[in-house]
């Protein structure tokens, strides 16, 4: 019973570590919003589309984030798919924009590592919001383009879930070792 009761404590014990890696935030505090023509210079993808999936992963370095799917209807910088997904935080507090399936955005995106690995990635701060709110931008930035390539990302949501299988087979492993161990003490 005592081998049962510490198995237990040891799977409890790497399941609390496992969904508890620390994770750095700050407070998002943004200057004054740049110009049409400033935020369009500084981002690497411009894009309008519909948001189609929100998934809220934890990285590698433990930062908490969403991915966001978009179904792109036009393009005016660095994106030629049908499909995009950009990383955002989870709130307001961490830059995060709050996203709505269903809805269509006005995307401004920039290469950031900022929530983990290097992504496409759009913030409070950024010019980004719903397409109907940003008409004096569409004026600006002109008709865009049709995305020529036809791509599905919706697997690729899915992607982050290898690190939590991957620490899943770390944790047997190390019980099977455990217990093996134990096992030839007695």
């Amino acid at each position: 019973m005592k081998k049962f009761i510490s198995i237990i404590a040891l799977c409890s014990s790497f399941l609390f570590l496992m969904v508890s890696f620390p994770s750095t935030s700050s407070a998002c505090s943004c200057a004054e919003q740049p110009s049409v023509e400033d935020e369009f210079e500084q981002s690497k993808a411009v894009f309008s589309g519909k948001v189609i999936e929100i998934k809220e992963n934890r990285s590698i370095n433990g930062s908490l984030a969403k991915s966001v799917l978009f179904d792109v209807s036009k393009t005016w910088k660095g994106v030629n798919e049908t499909q995009v997904i950009i990383t955002t935080g989870v709130s307001d507090g961490d830059c995060g924009i709050d996203f709505i399936v269903g809805e269509e955005y006005l995307v401004y995106a920039s290469e950031s590592t900022m929530y983990g690995e290097s992504a496409l990635v759009s913030i409070i701060c950024d010019r980004t919001a719903e397409l109907q709110t940003l008409q004096d931008d569409l004026t600006i930035l002109g008709g865009g383009k049709t995305p020529v390539n036809k791509v599905d990302l919706a697997n690729e949501l899915d992607s982050n879930q290898f690190y939590l299988i991957g620490a899943m087979v770390i944790l047997v492993v190390l019980i099977v070792f455990f217990i093996v161990k134990k096992r030839k003490k007695a």
